[in-house]
């Protein structure tokens, strides 16, 4: 279980039985005497995407969800859906095109290192890495300051990527939103 003194950016959270991020948290102390401080979160759900405000009081108890992130590789695509391998236990999952979503523009026949994100033995989530194809040079200063830049993948979508990336780099993509989340490995 989880107080909402434990609350951060970036916390995985049980709610109404889908699990959630939280995006945001503010908490507001009221003057009022024996009034208990308030909670205010902003969560995406991990499941559809949709982003919304929720408060709770101090001392609120949530549980936390039981997530598990599994490497898999995307086989093939047959009118029966998407085909994955678990590259751990080796099983084969097939995801239909609306579980897949957006997230379909993203795969190549053969691409490994996909993280997919399990939520009650369902997978509810994947993270493909990709190659940047192509984007602008380097900027100077890239580091200093948070910006960014077009580049196009290999599977032809354009994202926006940290302005420090060059052609040639391996990407992980949130499919459900088309952002980029970080440097792939390997």
């Amino acid at each position: 279980m989880l107080s909402t003194g434990d609350f951060k950016r970036g916390l995985r959270l049980l709610l109404d039985g889908d699990p959630y991020v939280i995006l945001d948290v503010h908490v507001q102390t009221p003057s009022a005497r024996g009034a208990s401080s308030l909670t205010k979160v902003k969560v995406r759900n991990l499941r559809t995407g949709q982003v919304f405000d929720r408060t709770f009081r101090g001392g609120d108890k949530v549980d936390e969800p039981n997530l598990a992130f599994r490497p898999v590789q995307f086989l093939y695509r047959d009118a029966d859906g998407f085909h994955f391998m678990d590259t751990q236990s080796y099983e084969q999952v097939a995801l239909s095109a609306d579980e897949v979503g957006a997230g379909a523009g993203y795969l190549t026949e053969g691409l490994q290192g996909i993280r997919s994100v399990v939520f009650n033995d369902r997978v509810i989530a994947l993270d493909p890495p990709l190659r940047v194809a192509e984007t602008g040079p380097v900027l100077k200063g890239a580091t200093a300051a948070a910006q960014t830049k077009p580049a196009t993948l290999e599977t032809g979508l354009v994202i926006q990527v940290p302005s420090y990336l060059e052609a040639g780099e391996l990407v992980v993509v949130d499919t459900r939103d088309g952002r980029f989340t970080a440097r792939a490995r390997g």
